[in-house]
């Protein structure tokens, strides 16, 4: 580890000017890449006051041994350059996307003779257009079967084709229609490259034009009475119609747009793409993110729109290898009720070229249009680079309403659901939570690994209706059958460190006396039976406590424990804000790296611990709201009490509304208005003031 004193650039060595630096090891390799409008101003901040930065940063600067930079002229050079060194360095401090399976596109092959249509993954190949991602090759099958009635196009290998051919007989699709046989010379080269052309135009969005020539066609056929041929066109309408009607019609403008959301933690973030083309969501796509350094929502926005445009045409599948700028990354894609999964139709298309990055490629790749969740830091120099790539003028914006908001809080629920079957199916690998438990064992310097964990946390708001909570995790898996909440009375609501000694007193005070010989009573098996059940709520000791807070809650936890002579216990505290390990009696905290498996079920255990008491705290809230002063009100019983909550949805609310508005509400007369009127407001109510009241 060097001392980052050591190599700290010499006083005005730096320039001002826009520029990229990079900060790398003893070995030479680049550890972080980064962008700077002032060069000079960036790099000083590293060096200034070490101990008020970010851990992570802490642990980049002790990681590297030199820094160097590169000056450029605009902002706009300064982020092409960034993003060329993070894909050519894959430095491991920068937050970084891969994709970690391949998604299938539909792929029309206009580089053969007979186009076909087919399957593909992977690398994509020069003279063939695709249309996706889609995220399950049976729903490009779907897509395919729908179309070839009206688009006959050949999707047979090249070994059945040759084999056709030489027997001179097509395959079962040629007999029923859904194949124009060229195999058999039914259809020449030209005319089927014409229908594989055809079929690329409608997959594209051209769909308007073939509805109305098949239309024109069908009422030509029935004029001629030609009503079997009449009849197949309908046929072939309604299935270009179906087709159709699976793209939701989102934005009625007709708009390009990518909406882009996230929903991040301490430790990863999950991003969700929408790609909206005409109005309509063409597919959805999906990323969760390891976060290797300290960013914000804005700058996660900025690294993810450099690297996903920043790639040749297709952007938005050029994320998969070390050479995408590396990083671990679970793909994932939904439908969404109301929108259109990408299941049912393409993310957009590619323009067949002789060249992969070809300007037209480029500019389809890259919309008018970009909604994101928070503007990044240079909005401007990031819209003039997206400009330059695209050809012509590219907008960021952060909707405020409309059906763009709509849209993008949608999206967001996504990437919410995607974060959590992230978590979930991290968390349900044997290996996986083997490894971490070993990593908490090493960090903590346990005697053995902690294959039970107890988590604590409190919860109130402003002081009432405090709760705590207690959740268990066993093989770090959560054992929802052992979690027990408790409720705090006596204590001043803003004191966490003393609502912590009380229950860890409590918890462990209730596992002694479980631990007592339990005597049976005489009078009755049944009090027998209720002892044991009784025991086993908190006869299981764990082998680590964690507790939501630093140092001041984990040494209140720590000094209940000694006060009931509890001693084979451990004890740690992770604190939200830096993910920092507290242990008892350290001046300073134990940082694991941000990969760990350890620190990720930490805070698992921990946000599971706050998710249970934000529940229970929720729910006294709510019955202290439906029992408060209403309850003295003659005749209105609890769903009354439910229906006044309802309709002003506060007790503050109803408070502050008068005898008439109340009366106003369903089911609720002058009279019992008034009273609970009375009951908000006590003291005295002379005629007046309620003759007053009937007046208004």
């Amino acid at each position: 580890m060097a001392d980052p004193a050591s190599y700290r650039p010499a006083p005005g060595s730096i320039p001002e000017s826009p520029g990229v630096y990079r900060f790398r090891d003893e070995r030479g390799r680049v550890v972080y890449v980064g962008k700077a409008k002032s060069l000079r101003s960036r790099l000083n901040s590293y060096f200034a006051d070490f101990a008020s930065l970010h851990p992570r940063t802490q642990s980049m600067l002790r990681a590297a041994a030199r820094v160097d930079w590169t000056v450029v002229t605009t902002e706009v050079e300064a982020l092409q350059l960034e993003y060329s060194w993070i894909k050519e360095f894959d430095p491991r401090f920068n937050v970084r996307y891969r994709d970690d399976k391949s998604y299938p596109y539909l792929a029309v092959l206009m580089d053969e003779e007979y186009p076909r249509v087919q399957v593909m993954r992977g690398a994509k190949r020069r003279g063939v257009r695709y249309f996706g991602p889609y995220s399950h090759a049976w729903a490009i099958r779907d897509t395919v079967d729908t179309l070839l009635r009206v688009f006959p196009v050949r999707t047979c290998s090249a070994g059945v084709f040759k084999r056709a051919g030489q027997i001179g007989r097509p395959c079962l699709l040629g007999y029923i229609g859904k194949c124009s046989a060229p195999c058999v010379g039914r259809i020449d080269a030209a005319a089927h490259r014409q229908l594989a052309e055809e079929f690329c135009d409608f997959m594209a969005g051209q769909t308007g034009r073939f509805i109305k020539r098949l239309e024109a066609e069908m009422r030509a056929a029935s004029d001629a009475e030609e009503y079997e041929r009449a009849a197949r066109l309908r046929d072939d309408i309604q299935a270009l119609q179906r087709a159709m009607e699976k793209q939701a019609v989102v934005l009625a403008d007709g708009t390009d747009c990518d909406v882009i959301a996230l929903a991040e933690d301490q430790l990863e973030a999950a991003v969700q793409v929408f790609y909206v083309r005409g109005g309509r969501v063409r597919g959805q796509r999906g990323w969760v993110v390891d976060k290797v350094e300290d960013v914000s929502t804005g700058e996660l926005v900025e690294h993810f729109l450099g690297q996903v445009y920043g790639e040749d045409p297709v952007a938005a599948d050029r994320l998969s290898g070390p050479a995408a700028a590396g990083g671990r990354v679970a793909s994932s894609r939904r439908g969404e009720a109301g929108t259109e999964s990408a299941d049912t139709e393409s993310a957009g298309t590619e323009s067949a070229a002789a060249e992969p990055a070809s300007e037209a490629e480029r500019r389809a790749s890259i919309p008018r249009e970009v909604l994101v969740p928070a503007l990044p830091p240079d909005a401007e120099a990031l819209e003039d680079w997206l400009a330059e790539r695209r050809g012509s003028r590219v907008s960021l914006r952060v909707p405020q309403r409309g059906d763009k908001k709509a849209l993008l809080e949608t999206v967001a629920r996504n990437a919410m659901e995607s974060l959590a079957l992230h978590k979930t199916r991290r968390a349900s690998d044997l290996t996986t939570r083997s490894v971490a438990m070993h990593e908490i064992q090493e960090a903590l310097g346990l005697d053995e690994a902690p294959l039970r964990i107890e988590s604590y946390d409190v919860s109130n708001l402003q002081g009432t209706h405090v709760v705590a909570s207690m959740v268990v995790f066993e093989d770090g898996m959560a054992r929802k059958s052992e979690y027990r909440r408790f409720a705090i009375r006596g204590l001043d609501g803003t004191d966490d460190v003393a609502a912590i000694h009380e229950v860890i007193s409590r918890r462990f005070r209730r596992y002694l006396d479980e631990q007592a010989p339990v005597t049976a009573s005489p009078a009755s098996g049944d009090e027998e039976i209720g002892v044991a059940e009784a025991r086993r709520k908190f006869a299981y000791p764990p082998n680590l406590v964690v507790i939501d807070g630093g140092p001041a809650q984990v040494a209140a936890a720590v000094r209940a424990l000694d006060e009931l002579g509890v001693v084979d216990v451990a004890v740690c505290g992770l604190a939200k804000r830096l993910e920092e390990v507290w242990l008892p009696g350290e001046d300073g905290p134990v940082i694991l790296p941000r990969s760990s498996e350890g620190l990720y079920l930490l805070q698992r255990v921990r946000d599971e611990a706050h998710r249970f008491a934000i529940t229970y705290h929720r729910a006294k809230r709510a019955a202290a709201l439906t029992s408060s002063e209403l309850d003295a009100v003659p005749g209105l019983g609890p769903a009354r009490r439910a229906t006044l909550l309802k309709q002003f949805g506060s007790l503050r609310k109803l408070s502050a509304a008068t005898a008439q508005e109340i009366a106003e509400t369903p089911g609720f007369g002058q009279v019992t208005a008034e009273a609970v009127y009375a009951a908000l407001h006590p003291g005295p109510t002379g005629p007046g003031k309620r003759g007053e009241e009937r007046g208004q």
